[in-house]
């Protein structure tokens, strides 16, 4: 069974990043007042790297949107080692 499952999403009072994990394909939506993106990629590398070629996120959601993203990774690496 594919669920979708939702690895990371911020907001901030500029906009929001999700990180979605489907199917072994990851989703990445940024939005904000005026804007919105959307693409997949094949790892949640790719989907962070090609977050920071989206013209419209500003610099304060991208970095608070890595930093949840690494607080997940983190918190995932260190149950699977549990």
């Amino acid at each position: 069974m594919n669920v979708t499952r939702h690895f990371s999403d911020t907001r901030t009072e500029q906009g929001r990043v999700r990180f979605l994990i489907h199917a072994g394909r990851v989703s990445m939506t940024a939005e904000g007042p005026g804007w919105h993106h959307s693409s997949t990629h094949a790892t949640l590398e790719d989907a962070a790297t090609f977050l920071a070629a989206v013209q419209h996120v500003p610099g304060d959601l991208y970095r608070q949107a890595l930093d949840d993203l690494d607080r997940q990774l983190n918190f995932e690496q260190n149950h699977r080692a549990a």
